[in-house]
């Protein structure tokens, strides 16, 4: 489905069963293209309506010794309430503006909320001679378990944003039926789900200028300090020297995780390849003008099965889809998009009782 469509800004109701509702279309007029789009949405619009979401934070061991951080909205719910779980991108967190804007909706809704980080995103390095990377199911898998575990009455929503949605998609594909036993829907959102596509893509022109030098400059310093906790676990020199993802993930993230190289890690991680195999309600919402995401490495309904559905808007730029507050205003907001995509998954609910 393309083109403009509205979308509620409120606090709605859950929507009924069966309810349609469409993706976030056309940007401000004073916003034009991808990169406008993208970076207004990261750094001036707004991201909630009321006050800064509040998190508790919980920490947990991983099976391998290690630890994650995963940070709880603190606003009441009722009992049977569904939680909504967010996997964020490269180097997010739960206060990269996407997830304070799904917190804002999740509380409009009245919804529980949870953000699981990835291993080292928190804020604190983690342990383990490793990190986290695009097709990290296995991860996605034990974490999602684990919230369902805690919240056994709630119908289970996830969300992945960027490298967090092809992730997640990799994890519905790698487990078929047996992902819809613990969610009941998943999202993936401006996910590089060819990730060959979205690598080269953010390492040339303007991409490499400006997004690959904001993301070195907080993966280069962590993978550093790795390295100080574990000796001779890469070759400092080859990282130092890396100027793009592709000579980051060859020394770095490939070799950490399991893959032989960088060409290994981007075809084996890839969600794309692997839509066919979805066998629980799935969204994937890419803007065709995303700088990170080429609009030609996008998935056609030849490449999906029936459970998954396809959303390409032309506008909103990477994880943007800035809206101009009504009536009038030029102030923009990121909640349209957090708010669409809720409202999809919740509407997959299938008249499930909420709480």
């Amino acid at each position: 489905m393309n083109g403009p469509h509205s979308h509620t800004l409120g606090r709605a109701p859950w929507p009924a069963p069966r309810a349609q509702v469409l993706p976030p279309g056309a940007a401000p007029w004073w916003l034009p293209g991808g990169h406008a789009q993208t970076i207004w949405a990261a750094l001036v619009a707004r991201r909630f309506l009321g006050s800064a979401p509040q998190y508790r934070r919980e920490r947990w061991t991983t099976p391998d010794g290690d630890f994650v951080d995963v940070d709880h909205a603190t606003q009441p719910v009722a009992e049977r309430a569904p939680l909504l779980v967010l996997f964020h991108g490269l180097e997010g967190s739960s206060r990269s503006h996407y997830a304070e804007a799904f917190a804002d909706v999740a509380r409009a809704h009245g919804l529980a909320y949870a953000v699981p980080h990835f291993r080292g995103c928190s804020g604190e390095l983690n342990l383990a001679p490793r990190a986290y990377h695009s097709g990290d199911h296995a991860e996605i898998d034990w974490m999602l378990r684990r919230l369902r575990a805690q919240h056994p009455g709630r119908p289970l929503l996830a969300v992945g944003v960027s490298l967090g949605g092809n992730a997640l998609m990799r994890w519905a594909a790698e487990h078929g039926q047996a992902a819809a036993e613990v969610a009941n829907a998943v999202a993936a959102v401006c996910s590089p789900i060819d990730l060959a596509a979205g690598g080269h893509a953010i390492g040339q022109g303007f991409n490499r200028q400006v997004y690959t030098r904001m993301f070195l400059r907080s993966m280069v310093p962590k993978a550093l300090a790795k390295l100080a906790q574990h000796p001779g676990l890469f070759d400092r020199d080859k990282l130092l020297a890396a100027r793009d993802l592709y000579a980051f993930d060859n020394v770095f993230t490939a070799p950490l995780h399991g893959f032989r190289n960088t060409e290994d890690y981007w075809a084996r991680a890839s969600a794309k390849p692997l839509l066919s195999q979805v066998r629980v309600p799935a969204l994937v919402l890419n803007a065709r003008n995303d700088p990170f995401v080429p609009a030609s490495s996008l998935p056609g309904p030849q490449d999906v099965g029936p459970c998954v559905t396809l959303w390409q808007p032309p506008q909103g730029g990477h994880v943007g889809f800035p809206a101009p507050l009504p009536p009038w205003g030029v102030p923009a907001h990121v909640r349209a998009m957090p708010e669409a995509v809720s409202h999809w998954l919740l509407s997959q609910l299938s008249g499930a009782s909420h709480g």
